[in-house]
């Protein structure tokens, strides 16, 4: 153990060593990640309008801000690495990138069960409508999404940061992934992926009850 290297960085190997077609990845990105952050900033600057103060653009401008996060967290450092054709990413930054990653999709799916939700009741009980989706409900709503989303982020990040990693660190992916990385544990953590796979279909489950 004593001879073990503490693993300080990780290498994404997701990326081609071909030149070409890195700077081919930066150019499509480059493309698309722009009309993206228009996109989800209009949308945002839209629901801001006071004559638009009811629940569906309340719940659009909090969909707009996960989106944001979601391709903020992930594709400006993809971009980076390609541009810069590098494959490395720190140990911390790695943290960073996999409790942001996580929290902003775990958050999205309940965040879209309740806009469902918010239709289903302007549709067929539009009478109660009002009293059933007033400001207090959405604001109590959207609050539990998103320390929802940090509770479950926090337990998925601190149960792969937990481990030790040692030795190899190297992953054919893009970016960290919590699966990806537990791969690289210095010892089997064959239940740890069990139990994090079964934590996230329990929660995935649990949206729509």
């Amino acid at each position: 153990m004593s001879n073990q290297i503490t693993v300080t960085e990780f290498l994404l190997l997701g990326f081609s060593d071909i030149r070409e077609l890195q700077i081919l990845h930066f150019m499509v990105f480059l493309g698309i990640y722009p009309i993206a952050l228009t996109g989800n900033v209009l949308i945002k600057a839209i629901a801001l309008d006071h004559h638009l103060h009811a629940p569906m653009y309340f719940f659009l401008m909090n969909l707009s801000i996960l989106d944001l996060g979601c391709i903020s967290i992930v594709d400006p450092e993809s971009m980076a690495n390609s541009l810069m054709s590098t494959k490395v990413i720190s140990y911390y930054g790695c943290i960073i990138q996999v409790f942001f990653f996580l929290f902003f999709v775990t958050a999205e799916p309940p965040l879209l069960i309740i806009m469902a939700y918010d239709w289903y009741i302007a549709i067929c009980q539009p009478l109660h409508y009002k009293s059933m989706m007033n400001r207090r409900a959405c604001v109590q709503m959207a609050t539990s999404i998103w320390i929802g989303g940090v509770l479950n982020s926090a337990l998925h990040s601190g149960n792969t940061f937990a481990i030790i990693f040692c030795g190899d660190n190297e992953r054919e992916q893009f970016f960290c992934e919590t699966l990806q990385l537990l791969k690289l544990a210095s010892y089997d953590s064959y239940l740890r992926e069990i139990g994090a796979i079964a934590f996230s279909v329990y929660f995935a489950l649990n949206c729509y009850f």
